[in-house]
């Protein structure tokens, strides 16, 4: 398992238990996907200046044009854009996963935070097969780990447990979008804590009986 899947703070669809439910042939797209996501995440975490945050957040968005519009002119030796050229070579929309981690970098009020944390897991969601709307629970949770202070994560976990669960349209009918949906709002009713067997168990559940 992936070093950063094994530290995610988030659901993750690249969990083995939740990559299950991803068709056979989408597995190694949304392994990619999320591998961006995860990427793009790190680099919230370890930015300490926003200036320098904005740089590196560029060159994904140069990356993301790139893969959309000339994958063969992707630079060689980064094993990430080589799994996004393979899977998501020709498509467009990853640029708009990197303009809602951009939105985070440079939110100041929780407001800010919060659409942005929305709009993150809104456009994951949504290139994972579901929609934006299917999103917003998760990016709440997913916000409320990247945010540094004690209150502005207090404030996303409040809001990742009172915003309503997505219907089944708006997760696209995805077995696996529903288990991170799911997965999301235990940890937030938790008020971030893992309980990892409990999880294991809903994971179970969801997966056999799709409830």
């Amino acid at each position: 398992m992936n070093a950063d899947l094994e530290t995610s703070n988030y659901p993750d669809m690249r969990d083995p238990r939740v990559m299950v439910a991803v068709p056979r042939e989408r597995r190694a797209a949304m392994a990619a996907l999320w591998g961006l996501a995860a990427r793009l995440t790190k680099l919230l975490l370890d930015a300490r200046e926003p200036l320098i945050g904005q740089i590196k957040l560029a060159w994904w968005r140069d990356m993301a044009a790139m893969i959309a519009a000339d994958p063969a002119a992707l630079p060689k030796g980064e094993p990430l854009l080589a799994e996004l050229q393979a899977s998501w070579g020709g498509q467009g929309g990853l640029d708009a996963l990197v303009d809602a981690a951009e939105a985070m970098l440079l939110a100041e009020s929780d407001a800010e935070r919060c659409a942005a944390s929305e709009a993150f897991g809104g456009q994951l969601f949504a290139l994972s097969g579901g929609t934006v709307a299917g999103g917003r629970r998760w990016g709440l949770l997913w916000g409320a780990g990247v945010v540094d202070g004690e209150d502005e994560t207090r404030v996303l976990l409040h809001k990742a447990r009172h915003v309503g669960a997505p219907a089944r349209r708006e997760l696209g009918g995805s077995r696996a979008l529903r288990m991170l949906d799911r997965w999301a709002a235990a940890v937030a009713r938790r008020n971030g804590a893992r309980h990892l067997r409990r999880e294991g168990l809903l994971l179970l559940r969801i997966g056999l009986l799709g409830c």
